[in-house]
């Protein structure tokens, strides 16, 4: 497996950000991590979203991963690389997929699958990890009957998990869980909304990291 695939194993969350502003992502990115998130994606919904990348990878310096989401297309690929993003994450299989994976070298590429006939798309252009998205559609039971099949795929199920799910995509045998809304407000405009997020984050991270520890000694 990727080290970096390796390294979200272990992670078990990814804090999906969708900030209003750059400054605003930043301000999210600093809490989350002082509250133990070692994951984030950066999507290029966020305005200057290269310029955060490349300011987060310098400043926690390979301390947590810093990858860059919402990755549409070739020219978002060469900016999230250039910015220093560590994993790069679509929605879906760009028409341009395979010259997209290639750019990417060893940075892996996780493309977004919902059906059995995706992944195996996905995994025809060879992706070893893809985003199951959007999760909410369908449930912790699916990941694992999709692990049938594809039992060499490593997924990440993301869109509309919240804490109180989590764990339980874990145990169905989840690489890591992809969390945007209740770890990514679009903007924090009091102390109390540090502290919340601060909170959920804390106990995100503590669930979760039970689960995977439960998951892996269970021999999986």
């Amino acid at each position: 497996m990727n080290p970096v695939l390796t390294e979200l194993r272990q992670a078990a969350v990814i804090a999906v950000l969708r900030s209003r502003t750059a400054s605003d992502a930043i301000e999210v990115a600093r809490l989350l991590v002082e509250a133990g998130v070692t994951a984030l994606e950066i999507t290029f919904t966020i305005p200057s979203a290269d310029t955060v990348i490349s300011r987060l990878v310098d400043e926690l310096d390979g301390r947590v991963l810093v990858g860059a989401g919402t990755v549409l297309n070739t020219a978002l690929a060469d900016a999230a690389l250039a910015a220093g993003a560590q994993f790069l994450v679509s929605p879906g299989m760009p028409d341009d997929a395979q010259a997209l994976s290639d750019r990417c070298g060893s940075v892996p590429f996780i493309p977004g699958v919902l059906t059995p006939t995706e992944l195996m798309g996905a995994v025809a252009r060879g992706a070893e990890a893809v985003k199951v998205f959007p999760a909410s559609l369908v449930g912790p039971g699916y990941l694992s009957a999709l692990h049938g099949p594809f039992p060499d795929t490593a997924l990440i199920p993301t869109g509309g998990i919240d804490a109180v799910q989590a764990p339980a995509w874990i145990a169905a045998g989840a690489l890591a869980v992809g969390i945007g809304g209740s770890l990514s407000p679009r903007t924090l405009t009091s102390d109390a909304d540090r502290v919340a997020l601060l909170d959920r984050a804390r106990a995100l991270v503590t669930s979760t990291g039970a689960a995977r520890a439960a998951y892996t000694r269970g021999g999986n």
